[in-house]
């Protein structure tokens, strides 16, 4: 069984309030974005030993700390006699770069652990343990645009459509920790909630849909604003970070 876990970009990314338990309070717009993908496979483990193999990957941590290795680990919570497996990973997806490539694949391991296990793609199950391995997982059992609140965990669907546009991306090979991008945010409430500004004409994206981790990210790496410079230049009518960075992408007319 072979999938294919897709990217993300934000549309709009607010930092609202902190929270009691030390998380933060956001607003964005995930937006799938399908042409842009890993590879995971999986199969019984060929010497009963269940295992995870990367290729194309820098990671270097041991398996147990890898998110798909978590999600199957989770899922064995409740399946706990399934056969050994074997992963598979090929990586394409920037790592660190605010793309969602790893929590992309570990959901897509889950979906993947799901169909095998016989549950329906809307087991509550599903969402718990997405829930339980970072913010941004649950918006990857769905394959549409959403609207994201609380952590990012909470999601509403949102009716909107790319494909008179093309994405290009930039990513500069730098990799930003969430302590870093959280160092000089300020929260505070929006004059305009993302959720407005993206059902208005993407001609008034530019100046008014922002991701706030620029203001915190920008001047830390000069870079990323030139790139940002460099869309808007090339004839972007939209151009941000995504996520808390570093990938930069550009939104054209088609």
């Amino acid at each position: 069984m072979i999938v294919f876990p897709h990217a993300k970009i934000n549309l709009g990314l607010n930092i609202l309030k902190k929270r009691p338990d030390g998380f933060h309070d956001l607003e964005t717009c995930f937006y799938p974005v399908k042409s842009l993908c890993d590879a995971l496979e999986v199969i019984p483990a060929k010497n009963g030993s269940s295992d995870l193999l990367l290729y194309n990957s820098d990671w270097n941590g041991p398996k147990e700390q890898n998110l798909v290795w978590k999600a199957y680990t989770m899922f064995l919570e409740h399946e706990p006699n399934l056969e050994p497996l074997e992963w598979i990973l090929f990586k394409k997806i920037p790592s660190g770069g605010g793309l969602g490539g790893g929590s992309s694949d570990a959901v897509f391991a889950l979906r993947l652990l799901a169909q095998k296990s016989g549950w329906s793609k809307t087991d509550p199950r599903l969402f718990q343990m997405a829930a339980r391995l970072g913010s941004d997982c649950a918006f990857f059992l769905h394959d549409s645009p959403m609207l994201g609140f609380g952590r990012g965990e909470v999601l509403e669907p949102i009716s909107l459509s790319s494909e008179n546009f093309r994405i290009e991306f930039v990513f500069p090979g730098i990799q930003i920790s969430t302590a870093d991008a959280f160092a000089n945010i300020k929260p505070a409430l929006p004059a305009k909630p993302v959720s407005e500004i993206i059902k208005q004409p993407i001609e008034t994206w530019k100046e008014e849909l922002i991701n706030d981790f620029e203001v915190s990210v920008f001047p830390q790496h000069p870079s990323l604003p030139k790139i940002k410079a460099e869309f808007y230049e090339k004839g972007a009518i939209y151009a941000s970070m995504s996520g808390s960075g570093s990938t930069m992408f550009g939104l054209f007319q088609m």
